[in-house]
Formats: C-alpha cells, sequence, structure tokens
C-alpha cells in the first residue's frame, strides 16, 4: 500500500490577494475595496474571496487559512472555521497579518500535526515571500493564486459538465422511470409488472 499523501498547507494573506483580485472590487465603481473606506465593500471582498477558496481548497486538498489584519481593531485575535478545509484568522490588535504569517511559518515545521506536509503561502508582498521562503516554506504571488482558483473552478465546471453529459449518454437515462422499471425486470429475470 503506497503511503498517503499529506495535506499542503496553503495561508493566504487575505487583504493581499484582495488588493491582487480586481474581480473583488466593486463592479459598479471599480474602486479597490482596501482603497475606498467603505466596511461593506470591504466585508463583501472578503466574502467573495473566502467562498472561492472553499471551493478551490476543496478542490486542490489544501488545508487553508487565509489571514485577515485586524491591527486597528481592538479585538483578540479569533479564528472561524468556515469548512473542514477552510479557516479565516483574525490577527490580534496591533498584530498585521504578515505577523501572524511569520510566527506561523516559525512553528511550522516543528509542529507535529504538519509533519511532513507542505507549506505554501499566497502574498505578493516582498518581505514575506523571503520569510516565508527563509522559513522553507513554498510562495506564490496573489495573481498566482488568482490564476490557479480560475484554473480549478473551469476545470471544476468541465468535469462537472462532462459526468453529467456521459450520464444522458446512454438510452437508458433517457427513458421514463416505469420503462427503466420494465428493463430492469428483464435484465434480472424477473416478471414483468404491466401496471
Amino acid at each position: 500500500m503506497p503511503p498517503s499523501r499529506k495535506q499542503a498547507v496553503l495561508l493566504v494573506d487575505g487583504y493581499n490577494v484582495i488588493g491582487a483580485w480586481t474581480e473583488l472590487h466593486v463592479k459598479n465603481n471599480k474602486r479597490n475595496p482596501l482603497q475606498s473606506g467603505s466596511r461593506q465593500e470591504l466585508e463583501a471582498a472578503r466574502s467573495k474571496l473566502i467562498e472561492a477558496l472553499i471551493n478551490y481548497s476543496a478542490y486542490e486538498d489544501y488545508e487553508t487559512k487565509v489571514v485577515f489584519d485586524a491591527y486597528s481593531r481592538d479585538v483578540p485575535a479569533y479564528t472561524e472555521m468556515i469548512t473542514p478545509n477552510l479557516s479565516v484568522h483574525y490577527s490580534d490588535f496591533l498584530e498585521t497579518a504578515d505577523t501572524y504569517i511569520e510566527k506561523f511559518c516559525a512553528t511550522f515545521r516543528h509542529d507535529l500535526h504538519y509533519s511532513g506536509s507542505r507549506l505554501i503561502v499566497a502574498t505578493s508582498d516582498r518581505a514575506q515571500q523571503l520569510t516565508s521562503i527563509g522559513f522553507g516554506a513554498e510562495w506564490i504571488s496573489s495573481p498566482q493564486l488568482i490564476s490557479d482558483i480560475d484554473f480549478s473552478a473551469k476545470r471544476s465546471s468541465r468535469q462537472h459538465r462532462s459526468q453529467k453529459q456521459s450520464s444522458k449518454r446512454f438510452l437508458f437515462n433517457s427513458l421514463d422511470s416505469k420503462a427503466q422499471a420494465k428493463l430492469s425486470a428483464l435484465r434480472h429475470g424477473l416478471p414483468i409488472d404491466d401496471t
């Protein structure tokens, strides 16, 4: 029996990805939600990013952790479990997402839970790239993550369509339920119920 593949951990710098993902910007006014100052626009962008990452994480089988700054809000750090593959982490008061990511990278290799797993950090922040690589993590840029998410969504959609079409390929699947029941009875040598 081959050894089981360890699940990779994807650590996402949430606001960095939102800033790079133009589709997450409000369609009406094309403003970047990070620069608009509107709490509603920022919340909508966070929700869209999380929704995209739910599907991407499940499809790629990543344990994804999205990190958002709570730097200016006087609240303690907290985590929301969205799915078994995705959690959202808000940094502590006066702590940036960068600091959270650095701490996670520093302790990752020593955490037995992650023994043998890959760590991938998604950010376009140059200092974060170098720090992550320095701790032995892999790095992808925010635009590359966005491209990967789009590609996975298209690939998943194509697979879903082809599965749907293949089920229609057989004549049996196009028959009504009574005809299917009669054919099934014939195939199994059972008497046919004509009612």
